[in-house]
């Protein structure tokens, strides 16, 4: 008995010690998950109120905030950094406020449990815990300035400034996860003798896609800084990273994901660095200079563009090299893999090229390049829609081997030279691409009156496949994957139908039937799904994976 209670007392001990680490290091992680908001100056316009017109226009003086007919939205903001951030929340707050909640009901639907969501927030802020320290003070009080507008309803999360900053890093998670099919993609340019009126012609497909809702309401935005270059860039509410943009002088920048690993600490999120090439560079250059002096977590190609060159470069970055990609020639092509001298051998690259949809891809875009002859700005556009493999083969729609996967947040289309640029609205980039003048709209001195700033005379149209049953059966598909990720019933000859050319119809058909344990149903399919044009080989070791427990079990 007394050995009993020696061995109770041993245990009550041992518990305690590991209450009391524990309790140490949630305490820990509570104090190196929060972040400091920037030490601004108070500005007058915080008190500043929106002024509606009634027709859909919201003003703060000169500043500007309305939805095009094109179902974008557009939205003008200068001044100073924090000054900047807080009319961009006040003028597009209903957007800030939409986008986090169709974030966090995408990270629900992930992580169902809200007490684990609530763990995780100190295990993120632990990743992210030297995130400030890796973002310029212009760009944190710009931040904070819009985080004034966020919603209170996710305070559990963390405060508004602390999860609007983090959710630029968030977008480098996403990349790192590009293997999900999160990030797949494509963007090319042309000039000189490439280009019919020998000008610069660049285009690229954003294929970041975390879900419908995310890429419902797309800004259109025009910044005039109190430093550096005016620009646009296509964002959504709360984000001022960018994807995809153009500046005053002619630089443009588009980021393409390369092969990442799961970072194991924060840095400069990749979209800043492209943030700050467009604010701050005028030439090739100069983006080269800023994106070497900043560190990154992920690895990514920067095709940058720039008029006063007339050429592009790709400027290739890992965590710890950079090398620029400069074909030489009058035309460049970017998929999902690197080409320059120092990283095209790297470990990771070959991994990339050997296992991963982007070379198939590039091919596809180097055959469509060299088939429509001299490019124009049209012929740029047929070239981001297209829809077909290698020799036009028919691959399925929404197969990651395409150039149009039809998952893209947007594509657009620059003219440098002209400072002309194409936007397309949706779905995908299957909508009008409808043309901006930055020379006109930033000679602009407010807006009086709620009016269209597109030049519709330049717009090229929505592609005719809207109108084809084939469109309409791809909604269906989509239907039917949604319905299936629900775990609802289906009929799968009804699946098979909406999409028979797409591997993955197949597969999905196959774990419809493997899940209701039907193993003798479901390995047909999957051998369908073999025999089509599979994206990854991730994917192939996953079908031969299920059809040999399948057979295993039957067995």
């Amino acid at each position: 008995m007394r050995k009993l209670r020696v061995i109770a007392k041993w245990l009550m001990y041992i518990t305690g010690v590991l209450v009391i680490l524990l309790l140490c290091s949630f305490a820990y992680l509570v104090y190196v998950s929060r972040i400091d908001v920037p030490n601004v100056t108070a500005a007058s316009i915080a008190n500043a109120v929106r002024t509606d017109d009634g027709n859909g226009l919201y003003t703060i003086g000169n500043n500007w905030f309305r939805k095009s007919k094109s179902g974008l939205y557009e939205l003008y903001v200068e001044g100073a950094p924090y000054e900047r951030g807080i009319i961009n929340g006040k003028l597009s707050r209903e957007l800030v406020v939409a986008q986090e909640d169709y974030f966090n009901a995408q990270i629900s639907k992930m992580i169902p449990s809200r007490s684990y969501r609530h763990f995780l927030k100190y295990v993120i802020g632990w990743f992210n815990r030297h995130l400030d320290k890796n973002i310029i003070e212009e760009y944190k009080e710009e931040i904070y300035g819009i985080s004034l507008s966020a919603s209170d309803q996710y305070s559990y999360i963390g405060s508004n400034y602390q999860r609007i900053l983090n959710y630029h890093a968030a977008h480098d998670i996403g990349h790192a996860l590009q293997n999900m099919a999160l990030v797949g993609c494509s963007s090319f340019g042309t000039w000189g003798q490439a280009s019919e009126d020998s000008t610069m012609i660049i285009g690229r497909n954003f294929d970041f896609y975390v879900g419908d809702d995310f890429a419902k309401n797309k800004i259109v935005l025009f910044e005039n800084p109190s430093n550096g270059y005016k620009f646009m860039s296509v964002t959504w509410g709360g984000f001022i990273g960018v994807v995809s943009g153009m500046n005053e002088k002619g630089v443009t920048v588009t980021i393409n994901a390369a092969k990442s690993s799961i970072p194991s600490g924060s840095a400069t999120p990749v979209s800043l660095v492209a943030r700050e090439i467009l604010q701050y560079a005028s030439t090739i250059q100069e983006a080269t200079d800023i994106a070497r002096k900043r560190t990154m977590f992920v690895s990514e190609s920067f095709l940058v563009g720039s008029a006063a060159d007339n050429k592009a470069v790709i400027i290739e970055k890992t965590p710890d090299t950079l090398d620029i990609y400069d074909p030489r020639s009058d035309r460049i092509l970017c998929a999902n893999h690197f080409q320059s001298r120092a990283l095209a051998g790297s470990e990771s690259n070959l991994e990339q090229l050997a296992m991963s949809a982007s070379p198939y891809r590039y091919k596809r875009l180097q055959e469509l390049v060299n088939k429509k002859g001299k490019n124009t700005v049209q012929k740029t556009a047929e070239i981001l829609r297209d829809r077909n493999g290698l020799n036009n083969a028919d691959i399925g729609l929404g197969n990651e081997k395409a150039l149009n996967q039809l998952i893209a947040h947007h594509a657009i289309i620059f003219e440098p030279q002209k400072l002309l640029v194409w936007v397309s609205s949706s779905p995908w980039q299957l909508g009008a691409f409808v043309a901006y003048d930055l020379k006109k709209i930033f000679s602009m001195h407010g807006m009086q009156t709620n009016a269209e700033v597109i030049d519709s005379s330049l717009t090229i149209p929505a592609d005719t496949f809207l109108l084809s049953p084939q469109y309409r059966d791809f909604e269906k598909y989509r239907h039917y994957k949604a319905a299936l990720a629900e775990g609802g019933e289906i009929n799968v000859d009804s699946l098979v139908n909406s999409n028979p050319q797409l591997y993955h119809t197949y597969v999905l058909a196959g774990n419809y039937y493997f899940e209701r344990k039907q193993y003798r149903e479901c390995i047909p399919y999957y051998e369908k799904a073999l025999a089509k044009e599979v994206a990854t080989e991730g994917e192939k070791a996953y079908i031969r994976q299920q059809i040999a427990k399948a057979k295993h079990t039957i067995q």
